[in-house]
């Protein structure tokens, strides 16, 4: 059974939670201040981190460098602030994912399944990405649709490399570009969106509502696979 740390300052939301994650088999440690969070991820090493950012003693970016200072444990904002600075700030600061209160209980624990996934998958990639009837195989950097192969580019599938090694969480823009282009294309935000729009084309059903490709929007980008997505 996996194990979660809640770091919830309110009492309410902290017993909805717990709930949940129990119902779903998960075992829980709860914690109400930044304080104390940071002291039960080191005694009990969960398996992921559910962290509000405005609590009482300190802020919750305090709580997830402190975390990232001896572990890599996912961690998973759960929080009331929703501009894109503080999301931005959060994903910078360690988060591997952003939920906004209130929450859709499915989008939650669908963010849980995807951040445990890739907790228990390590360094391991996915062997085969599926985006309905298109599959693409990122190791042979090849791509098939139903009616034959489809060309990528070598870009395109950087791209791809990038979002499928952070299968299910927010990657930012800032990252995609410096991780697909290289640091002298930082700021080319217009091009990143170019690429995904052309991606899109070629992989989506419905490249109008994109099912894979999901965009975070002015923060970056989400890779859904298969199992992360369900009819609206």
């Amino acid at each position: 059974m996996f194990l979660v740390l809640i770091v919830e300052d309110d009492a309410g939301i902290r017993g909805v939670l717990a709930t949940l994650l129990t119902s779903q088999e998960y075992r829980v440690v709860a914690a109400e201040s930044a304080a104390r969070g940071v002291i039960e991820a080191r005694n009990h090493r969960p398996d992921l981190v559910i962290v509000d950012l405005g609590l009482p003693d300190c802020d919750g970016l305090s709580v997830i460098g402190e975390i990232r200072r001896h572990s890599p444990v996912p961690i998973l904002v759960l929080s009331a602030r929703t501009a894109e600075t503080d999301k931005i700030a959060a994903l910078d600061a360690g988060a591997d994912d952003y939920v906004s209160k209130p929450f859709s209980t499915p989008e939650l624990m669908a963010r849980v399944r995807a951040a445990l996934r890739r907790k228990a998958r390590g360094g391991e990639r996915l062997p085969l990405l599926r985006f309905a009837e298109v599959h693409v195989d990122l190791e042979a950097r090849t791509a098939q649709g139903p009616g034959g192969p489809l060309h990528l580019t070598p870009l395109e599938f950087r791209v791809l490399d990038c979002l499928e090694r952070h299968a299910g969480m927010i990657v930012t823009q800032a990252q995609l570009l410096r991780e697909a282009w290289g640091p002298e294309r930082a700021g080319d935000s217009r091009g990143l969106r170019s690429y995904i729009k052309t991606l899109r084309q070629k992989l989506e059903p419905d490249p109008r509502q994109p099912r894979y490709l999901i965009t975070e929007p002015g923060v970056g980008y989400r890779l859904l696979v298969e199992e992360d997505w369900r009819p609206s």
